[in-house]
């Protein structure tokens, strides 16, 4: 695809198209070998090849990040009191227009997709898609197998607000603490859905976190806060999941 050179350096995260003016009057670019100062120069991605100081462009449409949501931050592009989790992205890795697929409490930690495709995002967040979320929690309480049987049919939330159909999996009871642990996969993505479903029957979460979405699973070898690009194949699987 053609691009302007100025929309493509500001794409990569070099700045503001006046920002990228400055750039390319102060550094080398090169275009197949030959300098460009002029930001409206168009390039052919598959075929030009590009370099600033040196350094290969290499022009993404679309990226897609694994990341692996520590405790801490919270799930938003910006925020003048918090840490974001675009401020776990290093520059190199941002791109103009990402955001985070969806929220994760502050307190919650594991999967989270970041990206700036858009239209991917709204699919996966539809509830008209059902792609299920999988959750691991830690709850004070112990769950039932009436627990499981409510989840399995849907009910309401704070007595109000409908709830669809989820897994209740109990993964170990400590009898002695009066805790449980359980994975959870639900179909929706309601403000504090997993919380607010626990209380419901009467329990308290924890620790929660998020182990799948989507048919996309968090890599093990990620260490809270670290992250990496999807591979081609999870992101078809997540395409797939969308349709």
């Amino acid at each position: 695809m053609k691009i302007r050179l100025d929309k493509m350096l500001s794409h990569l995260g070099y700045g503001s198209r006046k920002e990228v003016k400055t750039i390319l009057k102060k550094h080398e670019l090169l275009v197949n070998g030959q300098r460009v100062k002029d930001g409206k120069v168009s390039i052919e991605t598959a075929q030009d090849q590009v370099f600033l100081d040196g350094e290969p462009l290499v022009y993404e449409a679309f990226v897609y990040y694994m990341l692996h949501k520590p405790k801490g931050v919270i799930s938003a592009t910006e925020d003048i009191r918090d840490r974001t989790v675009i401020d776990l992205i290093v520059p190199e890795d941002y791109r103009q227009g990402l955001f985070p697929v969806g929220r994760l409490d502050k307190d919650t930690t594991g999967l989270l997709l970041l990206t700036n495709d858009g239209a991917l995002a709204h699919d996966l967040l539809s509830p008209k898609k059902k792609v299920p979320k999988r959750y691991l929690a830690l709850v004070d309480g112990i769950v039932t197998a009436e627990d499981q049987a409510l989840f399995a049919e849907g009910f309401k939330i704070d007595g109000e607000e409908w709830v669809k159909p989820s897994l209740l999996e109990i993964l170990a009871i400590d009898e002695v603490n009066n805790r449980s642990e359980i994975a959870l996969t639900i179909v929706e993505g309601k403000f504090h859905q997993v919380k607010r479903m626990m209380k419901t029957v009467g329990k308290t979460v924890l620790e929660l976190h998020r182990e799948s979405m989507g048919g996309l699973t968090l890599d093990m070898e990620l260490k809270r806060g670290d992250y990496r690009k999807l591979t081609a194949v999870e992101v078809e699987i997540l395409q797939g999941k969308a349709k």
